[in-house]
């Protein structure tokens, strides 16, 4: 069993930062591919970045050159620097870990936080 708590959400201009952290409970997490997906008001949950095992990453269009995932296996933590904040990046954003599949798609993974909002302003 994998526990994750997200921290680091807050209220921004636009063209600001903020950064996100994921932390997971449990010995395997280094073993984890772990994500962040994000959800706006009215709309599915996308995907936002994931990281492998080793450490590999990949991005959405929409937040590449911008969001940069990386984690810790020491510290069992995943983050998400977030740059050149948009207003349209608003939502709540949410951690998720051990994909069972295609790992664009939030139905896949097996472990999710409880989400953290971010709000970005024009």
């Amino acid at each position: 069993q994998v526990q994750l708590l997200e921290s680091g959400g807050g209220s921004v201009q636009a063209g600001g930062s903020l950064r996100l952290s994921c932390a997971a409970s449990g010995r395997t997490f280094s073993g984890y591919t772990m994500a962040w997906f994000r959800q706006a008001p009215g709309k599915e949950r996308e995907f936002v970045a994931y990281v492998s095992w080793s450490g590999g990453s990949t991005y959405a269009d929409s937040v590449k050159g911008r969001f940069t995932i990386s984690r810790d296996n020491a510290k069992n933590t995943v983050y998400l620097q977030m740059n050149s904040l948009k207003p349209e990046d608003t939502a709540v954003y949410y951690c998720a870990a051990n994909p069972r599949g295609n790992v664009y798609s939030a139905r896949v993974y097996e472990y999710w936080g409880q989400g953290t909002q971010v709000t970005v302003s024009s």
